[in-house]
């Protein structure tokens, strides 16, 4: 069985891939390496999978509508899992042409590429951005979500109806993932925690928005890739007139405030920070909570790993990684 990650040397992506390789699958992953965080890391991200026999490597853009259609028309996949999308909310604001030609484009051309083959199941990465202004918490996948406050929510909103329409048109069996604050070893370096541990490490201060009057639905990648990993398999199928299509919210329902989240970085580390308070910045939302619920029913599984075990990891895994790098 051969599954397409895209995005494959993101944090994600990478996690996923290892732990399917293992269970024995054929991974088939793609990725353009570009520079939104240091490309170092995700080389050594890929590096840890290029050794392995059932794994595949094609550097690829999805946004270039001719490589993904001859990737669809060579390989045959069973399934497709679509992390692949240019991440971040304040980057938005400052580079909004690379949010359509990624998030949008992007993901159109692996629709198409869907759209013409014969695939089990795509998963793809949706997120709590989503939500925008939304003030009643938990966040219910039946809740109203046409109020987003950032370009690239906006561009995750525009993912789930085009996945929709897709689903309804095609029959193809569809699952988007609406991920609340995935953090862990081999994490993105523009996340908070990174930035945190990088600032308190090298004693510079932290910038703490909203004076850290916010509060995050922090999931540990190990949930994550285990609630992937289980509803990779569950294609969803026709019922009542609807197309084969479902939404995930994938978090850890067990909201954190920032102040408390430094806190365990700080005893991890062993050190105090030095914080830079400041107000809420555009793009930002006051709150994230999940209602997993729907999840739950569907797999049988719900994250539980706690911050303080998942601040233990990152800060174990941050030590170890630049001081073999440096």
């Amino acid at each position: 069985m051969q599954i397409l990650i895209t995005g494959v040397a993101g944090f994600i992506g990478y996690h996923l891939a290892k732990r399917l390789l293992i269970e024995g699958y054929e991974i088939y992953g793609v990725d353009n390496l570009n520079d939104y965080y240091d490309i170092s890391l995700k080389q050594a991200r890929l590096d840890q999978l290029l050794p392995q026999k059932n794994f595949k490597f094609n550097l690829l853009d999805i946004g270039h509508r001719s490589s993904v259609m001859e990737l669809f028309k060579e390989c045959v996949f069973d399934h497709v899992i679509h992390l692949a999308a240019q991440a971040g909310v304040r980057y938005s604001l400052e580079n909004p042409e690379i949010y359509i030609d990624s998030n949008l484009v992007g993901f159109a051309n692996i629709l198409e590429g869907c759209r013409h083959t014969y695939i089990n199941h795509l998963v793809f990465a949706s997120s709590s951005s989503v939500y925008g202004s939304n003030k009643k918490v938990p966040f219910s996948v039946k809740d109203n979500v046409d109020r987003p406050v950032s370009l690239y929510a906006a561009t995750k909103k525009a993912n789930e109806l085009m996945a929709h329409a897709y689903s309804h048109l095609y029959q193809i069996p569809i699952t988007g993932l609406r991920f609340f604050t995935v953090y862990g070893p081999w994490g993105r370096p523009d996340m908070a925690y990174f930035k945190f541990v990088q600032a308190i490490t090298e004693k510079k201060p932290i910038d703490v928005y909203n004076y850290g009057m916010m509060r995050r639905d922090f999931t540990y990648i190990d949930d994550v890739v285990e609630a992937i990993v289980r509803i990779i398999p569950k294609s969803p199928l026709n019922s009542l007139n609807q197309p084969p299509y479902k939404i995930h919210n994938l978090g850890n329902n067990n909201p954190v405030e920032l102040k408390e989240f430094i806190k365990e970085i700080e005893i991890a580390l062993k050190m105090k920070a030095i914080k830079n308070f400041l107000p809420m910045q555009p793009g930002d939302v006051l709150s994230t909570y999940a209602d997993v619920d729907e999840l739950v029913n569907e797999i049988g599984f719900k994250p539980t790993t706690t911050i303080t075990q998942g601040i233990r990891q990152f800060v174990k895994w941050y030590q170890e990684f630049y001081q073999n790098n440096n």
